[in-house]
């Protein structure tokens, strides 16, 4: 079964509820009609939408019911994610995303900028329907993690940093989002272990990004420019690990070992969940971490 059928059949489960979370994001765009059919096919057309179906799929397996507060929560997660991937197609001059034309390409800086304000400002307009302090302060601590991230990547271009360096970037411009999804709906659910949840979250959240690391420098991501971390000076785990850009052999293998020893922590957290297609969809999920790409 191919990477994509594989990810279809999981997220056939939770189809009505990722259904719920695509109508609320796309009756707001109202932001001009100049770019609203534009933004609205950014934000459906490609999009995987795995941040919330990661959070479905956990609720799900802990016998916890959806309610209209976890749809809303999920929304603004989604719509943040988004607006920083506009941001970061800015910063890092990036023509393509996920098969299309960048905001920035098609029109200018500020236009990608302002827009991915605007989508902030629309998960902010979520997250206050929620009325819960302390999920918002979750979501701002992440938020404020991932800029850090960002400028700290920006500032180690073209230098080979350490481990440690690329494990705390990779916390705050990419886990922590999954962290704060995860923690986020148990938060809201007030009865199952929030703890484990933050764990899970950060775990999956890691391995993602690692595994997306080793898809960049392989060249099998086919909605990205190849090979463009490298040539851009972004230098992660793969060139770390080798201590060069050239010769990666011995990179990839650690990294996939480091993939690995975080898919297993994953599972680990979500082992005493009781069984169900829930728990087993969340262990495909991690397993397609390792035999294919999100």
């Amino acid at each position: 079964m191919s990477f994509t059928e594989k990810y279809n059949k999981i997220t056939e489960l939770v189809r009505d509820d990722i259904k719920k979370i695509d109508e609320r994001i796309s009756d707001h765009i109202k932001l001009s009609p100049d770019i609203n059919d534009l933004l609205k096919t950014f934000l459906t057309k490609n999009a995987k939408r795995i941040r919330p179906i990661l959070a479905i799929l956990y609720l799900r397996a802990n016998s916890i019911p959806l309610t209209e507060v976890h749809y809303d929560f999920l929304t603004a997660i989604e719509i943040i994610h988004n607006a920083s991937l506009i941001h970061d197609d800015v910063v890092d001059e990036s023509d393509t995303r996920r098969g299309l034309e960048t905001l920035n390409s098609k029109f200018n800086n500020k236009i990608a900028i302002l827009t991915g304000d605007y989508l902030l400002s629309k998960a902010l307009v979520y997250l206050n329907k929620i009325n819960s302090p302390e999920t918002i302060s979750i979501c701002t601590d992440t938020l404020s993690d991932m800029c850090q991230g960002e400028v700290e990547q920006y500032f180690n271009k073209f230098k080979i940093t350490s481990i440690e360096n690329y494990l705390n970037k990779t916390k705050k411009k990419t886990a922590k989002l999954f962290q704060t999804t995860t923690e986020g709906v148990i938060l809201l659910s007030q009865n199952s272990d929030r703890k484990l949840a933050k764990d899970f979250g950060h775990n999956f959240g890691m391995a993602f990004q690692i595994r997306d690391d080793l898809i960049n420098i392989k060249n099998n991501d086919k909605l990205k420019p190849s090979q463009n971390d490298i040539e851009s000076g972004i230098f992660n785990a793969p060139v770390i690990f080798a201590g060069q850009t050239t010769d990666l052999t011995d990179g990839f293998a650690k990294t996939e070992t480091l993939l690995n020893n975080y898919i297993e922590k994953a599972r680990e957290t979500i082992s005493n969940l009781k069984e169900s297609t829930y728990k087993q969809a969340l262990y495909e999920l991690l397993g397609i971490l390792n035999n294919g790409k999100i």
